[in-house]
């Protein structure tokens, strides 16, 4: 056992390993069917006879530096290959992020069932993007196939980058950025990615965003700019990258793992009720964590190790026995559950008031509130990536204080705790004088002290034939919080969540070659006959 993968065993809390002995064969060469050769590593355990296989394929440096993780899950028992994407750390071809993980791993699949070590038990790993290669090949990977583990991540590119019809124009910057850097040296890496936060920076701020990228990275990015020129859901080129409906086809059992804080976390839980849909129990595991954070990371590891042994291995030792465990922000506390959300949750509306107000009642008759939103200086986003991937910024509440174009609606202290628990929504009555425009919801907690805790939001891109006038409906990012007594729900409406989002400017152009801006007057109404509200799932 290597200390790099001891140490990480150790934070991981994982399981003694069955060997120590584990036999690498590096720079597998894997071909395509259009004659691309993919370089995988075999890490194969040695005394313990015939083992299951289980497969990662990465478009990052999982292969060439991330030896430590393959060891540790090979000394736990497995035949781990580890496949590098096109265009990354040796493969052949060009990253075609989303595109080719369909075709590509189906072919590895095929490769593998060649293999003399191979049993024909496959399981497959990864988080994130790896967790994506993961639903591209779940439905058709064959009876081999016998667990997945599809952490941080959902079953459809679009949803990651365009969560609400916008784009995650930092995820996107970021992304791009750190692809370009990550063959470089480790302490060159986080050199690059530290110095690059101000070029993301003012890359965000570019127009035409198509150019974003020779800002960002230096060099122009296929995919960003492919990315860019096809904004819209329903366009065909997005469909190689859509595995969403073939989500209830897959049998293999899965453990969804992410946290109430992760940019995937919306995508992830569509997949989960797809699956329970499907008359599926997959298990799934929501903790108090961002996308990048490390302990996230470290227990989407162990889940998904002890998911693995459990399906692959017949070792349920490791394996709780409710299929839920969710962390319940505001309580501080870690919950078992049969399903998310709970049954016993029930929508309760909260309506937004005259003079700020938030409550039960219908709203009294009213003029409507008004702002307006200009894309020259885009309303800030309050919460945001980490500091090294993402845009350097400030985030909190002070990046709002003193703008005029945030409306703010607070309720009264509470007379005893209430649990929030499932995915709120938001039914918006409002007028803009655009027909293309965005309208973003935040929920928050506001504390006897006056701490603000986030708790969830969500923005949603509009484009109509003539300027919106109605109800517009924004689900939001799901939750598991407790609103304590004494404390009060406040729900914030904007028009821009910037960088977090690219910003609307207006004119209906296409966001690639887009520059022109038009400033939105919007009206957001609180009256009898259009009552504004926020649902919350109150158990």
């Amino acid at each position: 056992m290597s200390i790099a993968a001891k140490i990480l065993a150790r934070r991981a809390k994982l399981a003694p390993a069955e060997t120590k002995d584990v036999i690498v064969e590096q720079d597998l060469p894997i071909p395509m069917p259009d004659g691309i050769v993919l370089l995988a590593n075999h890490y194969a355990p040695q005394g313990l006879g015939d083992r299951p296989t289980v497969l990662i394929r990465s478009v990052y440096t999982d292969r060439t530096k991330g030896g430590a993780l393959s060891r540790l899950i090979a000394e736990r028992g497995f035949h781990v290959v580890v496949v590098s994407g096109r265009g990354t750390c040796g493969s052949g071809g060009t990253l075609t992020p989303f595109v080719s993980e369909h075709d590509d791993g189906l072919a590895i699949v095929a490769w593998l069932r060649k293999q003399p070590w191979f049993t024909g038990e496959l399981g497959t790993f990864g988080q994130s993007y790896n967790g994506y290669a993961q639903w591209a090949i779940a439905a058709e990977a064959g009876p081999e196939l016998r667990a997945i583990t599809t952490s941080l991540i959902g079953s459809n590119a679009y949803d990651l980058l365009y969560p609400g019809g916008a784009m995650a124009l930092e995820l996107c910057l970021a992304w791009i950025s750190m692809v370009a850097h990550q063959e470089k040296p480790v302490a060159a890496y986080l050199s690059s990615m530290m110095l690059a936060g101000k070029k993301r920076a003012e890359a965000a701020g570019r127009l035409p965003l198509t150019e974003a990228d020779t800002i960002a990275i230096g060099t122009p990015a296929p995919h960003w700019r492919d990315w860019l020129a096809h904004p819209d859901a329903d366009d065909p080129w997005w469909a190689p990258g859509d595995h969403s409906q073939a989500v209830s086809s897959v049998d293999a059992p899965n453990h969804l793992v992410s946290g109430w804080d992760d940019i995937a976390l919306p995508a992830l839980l569509r997949d989960y009720q797809a699956l329970r849909k499907a008359g599926r129990e997959p298990y799934l595991t929501i903790g108090p964590w961002q996308h990048w954070d490390a302990e996230l990371s470290m227990t989407a590891l162990r889940e998904s190790l002890a998911w693995l042994r459990a399906h692959l291995l017949k070792d349920e030792s490791a394996l709780r026995a409710a299929p839920v465990r969710i962390y319940v922000k505001g309580a501080e506390e870690w919950r078992d559950l049969p399903v998310y959300p709970p049954a016993e949750a029930r929508p309760q509306r909260l309506y937004l008031q005259p003079n700020g107000g938030l409550g039960d009642d219908l709203p009294a008759q009213s003029a409507p509130d008004r702002y307006r939103f200009d894309p020259a200086d885009p309303t800030p986003a309050v919460t945001g990536m980490s500091r090294l991937i993402g845009i350097p910024r400030k985030t909190g509440e002070s990046v709002l204080a003193g703008r005029d174009d945030v409306l703010t609606y607070t309720g009264e202290p509470l007379p005893a705790d209430l649990e929030v628990i499932g995915v709120p929504a938001a039914e918006l009555h409002v007028t803009s004088s655009l027909a293309h425009t965005d309208f973003y919801v935040r929920v928050s907690d506001v504390a006897p002290s006056g701490a603000i805790t986030h708790v969830s939001d969500a923005l949603r891109r509009f484009a109509a034939d003539q300027p919106i006038d109605g109800m517009v409906e924004i689900e939001l990012a799901p939750v598991a919080h407790r609103f304590k007594r004494g404390h009060r729900i406040r729900v914030q409406v904007a028009s821009a969540a910037y960088p977090r989002w690219d910003r609307n400017l207006g004119t209906g152009e296409p966001p690639a070659t887009a520059s022109a801006m038009r400033a939105a007057d919007q009206q957001v109404h609180h009256a009898p006959n259009r009552p504004s509200a926020v649902l919350l799932p109150v158990c």
